[in-house]
């Protein structure tokens, strides 16, 4: 019998009625301004915690002590005036979340930090110091983990069964978001159910992070400097996740921008593309659909590149990605851009903002040329966390975007 990697815990949660007040979005998809702005004239908006220098005089170091102290007083004001609340024992909550026309359910619970360090918990990207620092220290201050690793397992029948049957009860919460997405919660607490939950989950024995490698290893830092802290209890040995079957995520492309073209001519550069891809210009957006197959938008012209030799299925996991093709074959022999995690002369675009947003970049002039990419698939990002190998920076966009909020875990249990 494998551990189990799925378990409940008594959820910092918005009281009746106060989820819409509280639900924000993630801390690291939103900008200064855009989470001031989402969070002016809403005393409770979760922002207040996950983004405190927003409440701090303009132009404070969203690193600085006070920042994080700042979070800890805002979440605290939050429960003692009611408006989070806290189980009293062990709970699971199933959190559905529906973005148009998709929608897809999982399960919020606690997973073994030990599962994460012993790759059962599986990872797929390397992580910044300096990301990890900055949630090692919110995570420390505040006494709870408040943002929510995205992590995905095998779809089960019997996990299919219990989530049906869950969500066909009222909710406990049902919110819709500034950007129209809605985000539903059931929560589940009474122990017979909680059990039965339990019991359908036990089979998964290994999950992968999809979404939030900077909180998993911030999470495992946290654990290790609570380890033996006079007064710490162990919740720190696991970490806020939710888990969603493979067959229900959404992933879209990750796009690149680069700045210039390495001192080549646009002639010279689509000679030099023309080397590794077979280039045709189309009469609008080209957006790649299949593997392997790539959009460009050069000088005010889109182009489908179509990769020449193309890696077959018995390729390793990492070189089947397109976005280490791309890399391998042009972005670091043709425009020089060896180390995409730090050189300044890569960006990189969410799928979500479509393809006219890299028509945008490129035509503004600060940016030279843009590659549209097919999404990668889940289960290419499951085989190269099975291999144990590190997939490029910026490999894939998960969308929708889990909210923060509407559960907590708290570290104080």
């Amino acid at each position: 019998m494998s551990e189990h990697l799925l378990h409940p815990f008594p959820g910092l949660r918005p009281a009746p009625g106060a989820a819409a007040d509280v639900a924000a979005p993630p801390y690291d998809v939103v900008s200064f301004d855009e989470a001031a702005a989402l969070a002016a004239g809403r005393p409770w908006s979760f922002l207040h915690v996950s983004r405190p220098e927003i409440d701090l005089p303009p132009g404070t170091d969203s690193h600085a002590d006070e920042v994080y102290a700042k979070g800890a007083s805002n979440l605290a004001a939050m429960i003692e005036a009611g408006v989070l609340i806290r189980d009293d024992t062990p709970c699971y909550y199933v959190y559905r979340i529906i973005m148009g026309d998709h929608s897809q359910t999982g399960l919020v619970a606690a997973t073994p930090v030990d599962a994460y360090l012993r790759n059962v918990v599986r990872k797929h990207e390397f992580t910044r110091p300096d990301k990890e620092d900055d949630r090692v220290r919110q995570i420390d201050e505040v006494d709870a983990q408040t943002g929510p690793v995205l992590v995905v397992h095998q779809p089960q029948p019997a996990i299919a069964a219990i989530l049906k049957e869950v969500t066909a009860e009222d909710p406990t919460y049902d919110v819709t978001q500034p950007d129209g997405v809605r985000h539903i919660v059931w929560a589940v607490t009474a122990p017979a159910d909680v059990q039965r939950v339990a019991d359908a989950y036990a089979p998964v024995d290994v999950l992968y992070i999809a979404d939030g490698h900077h909180r998993s290893a911030a999470a495992a830092r946290v654990a290790a400097l609570r380890d033996g802290r006079d007064g710490s209890t162990d919740a720190h040995a696991r970490f806020l996740i939710v888990a969603f079957p493979t067959d229900e995520l959404h992933i879209l492309d990750y796009n690149r921008v680069i700045r210039d073209l390495n001192g080549l001519s646009e002639d010279a550069f689509l000679a030099r593309v023309n080397e590794a891809f077979d280039v045709t210009p189309s009469s609008g957006p080209a957006r790649p659909a299949h593997q392997h197959d790539f959009g460009m938008y050069l000088g005010g012209a889109w182009y489908a590149l179509t990769t020449k030799s193309a890696p077959g299925s018995d390729a390793p996991p990492l070189e089947r990605l397109d976005v280490k093709l791309l890399s391998d074959r042009l972005l670091e022999p043709v425009l020089g851009i060896a180390d995409p995690r730090t050189d300044p002369r890569i960006d990189f675009v969410g799928g979500i903002r479509g393809l006219e947003a890299l028509e945008a970049r490129v035509d503004s002039g600060e940016w030279a040329v843009a590659f549209a990419l097919y999404a990668t698939s889940i289960e290419d990002l499951m085989a190269v966390a099975d291999a144990n190998e590190v997939m490029p920076p910026k490999s894939t966009w998960f969308e929708p975007k889990l909210a923060d909020g509407l559960v907590s875990y708290p570290l104080d249990v």
